[in-house]
C-alpha cells in the first residue's frame, strides 16, 4: 500500500474528459462509448465513427493509458488508519486491487472540513477512482468528484446515499433482527440496545430490525433500553453501566459494534454481573478481537473484508465505463453464537 501525505495546494486542476461526457456529446450510453473504447464488436459502424471522433476531438485518455506502467490507481479514503473495522476493509479492498494489478493509495478524510482541495490532489496525483469508508461526503463533493470524472464507491455509508452514487453495505436491517431474535429465543424479553450513532444508516437499520424482532415477538418496545452513543469500548461501559441501574435492568444488551459489546462485558465486570449467566451480551462486526474476548463475544458478523473487495472491484469496474447492475450492494451478514450470550433458564 502508499500512503499519501504533504501540503495540498489549492490550484485548480484542468478537469480530464470522462467517458460520461463523450456519452453525453455523442448521445449514447456510457457502457456504448466503454465498448468502443475496449474495442468491443457489437456497435455499429456510424456509432463507432461518431464515438471515435469525440474521443479524439476531447482528448480522452483511458485510465489504464494515463501512465507508464499501466497500473490504475485507486484512492481509499478513511477517518481513521488503525480501526479494526476499517483494516478489515483496506485487506478485503488491497486483496481485490493487487489481483486486478492496480495501486491502492491510502488518504486520510476528515468528516466536517470545508477543505475541498483533496479533490483536486487525487486529480493531480492520477487517482482513477475513489473509495470512501464510512466518510460523510456531501453532496457538493459527490458532485465535484463527478466533474473531474472520478468515479466513486462509498463503503457503508454514513448517511442515506445518493440515488446515482455507488455504495456498498451489509443487511444491517437482518442484523439487528437476528441478534434480537438469538435473545428472544434464549428467553429475554428485556433487551437492551445501543445503538451507537443514532443518525447513521446502518445505526437506524439496526434498531428498526431490533424493533421488527420485539413486535413479532408481542413484546413492547421500551424506549428507556435503546440508547444512542458511539461504536467505542468507552460509550459501551456508559451505556451499559446506564441500562444496569435502571430499576428493571435488562437481561440482554444488544450493542452496535464488537467494541461496544466488549465495553458492555467491562460494565457488568464493574457492578459484579455475570456474562452470561446474568447478562447475554451480542455484538455487531466479528471482529478478531470478539474470538478473543473473555467470554468469546457472540455476534453478528459484517463480511467486512468481503464488503471492501467488492468496492475495489467495482470501482476498477466504473474506472472502465461498466454500470454497476444496482448502485447499493449490501452483502449478508449472519450471527455468530459464541459465550457471551446464554438462555434465562440457564
Amino acid at each position: 500500500m502508499k500512503s499519501q501525505a504533504g501540503p495540498l495546494s489549492p490550484v485548480e486542476p484542468q478537469r480530464r474528459p470522462s467517458l460520461a461526457d463523450i456519452a453525453e456529446q455523442t448521445g449514447v450510453s456510457i457502457s456504448t462509448v466503454s465498448k468502443v473504447v475496449n474495442g468491443k464488436s457489437d456497435v455499429s459502424e456510424a456509432t463507432r465513427r461518431r464515438v471515435e471522433q469525440a474521443i479524439r476531438n476531447r482528448q480522452y485518455v483511458p485510465p489504464r493509458d494515463r501512465r507508464g506502467d499501466s497500473r490504475l490507481s485507486i484512492a481509499v479514503l478513511a477517518r481513521s488508519m488503525t480501526s479494526p473495522y476499517t483494516l478489515e476493509i483496506l485487506r478485503g479492498a488491497a486483496t481485490a486491487a493487487e489481483s486486478a494489478d492496480a495501486d491502492l493509495v491510502l488518504s486520510m478524510y476528515h468528516d466536517g472540513s470545508d477543505d475541498r482541495s483533496w479533490i483536486e490532489s487525487m486529480v493531480r496525483g492520477g487517482r482513477d477512482a475513489v473509495i470512501a469508508v464510512t466518510s460523510m461526503l456531501d453532496g457538493e463533493e459527490i458532485d465535484r468528484l463527478n466533474e473531474v470524472g472520478l468515479p466513486l464507491v462509498i463503503v457503508d455509508p454514513f448517511n442515506d446515499p445518493q440515488p446515482d452514487t455507488v455504495s456498498v453495505g451489509s443487511t444491517n436491517w437482518n442484523g439487528g433482527l437476528a441478534g434480537t431474535e438469538h435473545l428472544l429465543a434464549l428467553g429475554h424479553s428485556r433487551i437492551g440496545l445501543l445503538i451507537g450513532v443514532r443518525h447513521a444508516l446502518a445505526s437506524r437499520a439496526r434498531e428498526h430490525g431490533y424493533v421488527a424482532a420485539l413486535t413479532a415477538a408481542g413484546i413492547t418496545v421500551d424506549p428507556g433500553l435503546i440508547l444512542p452513543g458511539e461504536y467505542t469500548f468507552e460509550s459501551g461501559v456508559e451505556g451499559a453501566l446506564e441500562l444496569l441501574a435502571l430499576p428493571e435492568p435488562p437481561t440482554a444488551i444488544f450493542a452496535a459494534s464488537d467494541h461496544q459489546a466488549l465495553g458492555v462485558i467491562e460494565a457488568a465486570r464493574r457492578r459484579a454481573v455475570r456474562v452470561p449467566e446474568d447478562l447475554s451480551v451480542v455484538g455487531f462486526d466479528d471482529l478478531p478481537i470478539a474470538l478473543s474476548a473473555s467470554p468469546p463475544l457472540t455476534t453478528v458478523r459484517q463480511p467486512l473484508s468481503e464488503m471492501g473487495a467488492l468496492a475495489m472491484r467495482t470501482a476498477i469496474a466504473m474506472t472502465e465505463g461498466e454500470e454497476p447492475a444496482t448502485h447499493h450492494t449490501e452483502l449478508a451478514t449472519s450471527l455468530v453464537v459464541r459465550a457471551s450470550s446464554r438462555s434465562t433458564s440457564g
